[in-house]
């Protein structure tokens, strides 16, 4: 009875790994997306120090949430990789034709001696 309470516990554990790394990889293109549909706008000047001030601050912006986007992806692609490779062996370890079977009693053969030929007798 504890080990099918234990293959039901792996089973939880892959399968709540699975739905975070999904959720994540969810949420991260729904940042993503409405990350894309704002519109920046980088304003003009005169004067460059101006320019470079005012442009550089959403640019710095913009890269930190690329990186954590970024970061956040690759978690969550990694935990549902984990989560979809727990299921797929606990799934195979479930199935009867994988299961190990212990080896045969195998009882020791005697050696065949090769039977004397009419050449060795003369």
């Amino acid at each position: 009875m504890d080990v099918h309470i234990m293959k039901d516990k792996a089973m939880i554990i892959a399968y709540v790994t699975l739905f975070i790394g999904i959720g994540l990889l969810a949420f991260t293109f729904i940042s993503a997306y409405i990350f894309l549909i704002n519109n920046p706008s980088i304003t003009g000047s005169s004067d460059i120090i101006d320019v470079f001030g005012s442009s550089l601050a959403p640019l710095i912006g913009a890269s930190i949430r690329i990186m954590y986007l970024g970061v956040m992806g690759w978690i969550g692609s990694g935990l549902m990789t984990r989560g979809v490779q727990l299921v797929t062996q606990l799934k195979r370890l479930d199935r009867p034709e994988f299961r190990p079977r212990p080896p045969p009693f195998i009882k020791a053969v005697e050696p065949i001696r090769a039977q004397e030929t009419q050449t060795d007798k003369a």
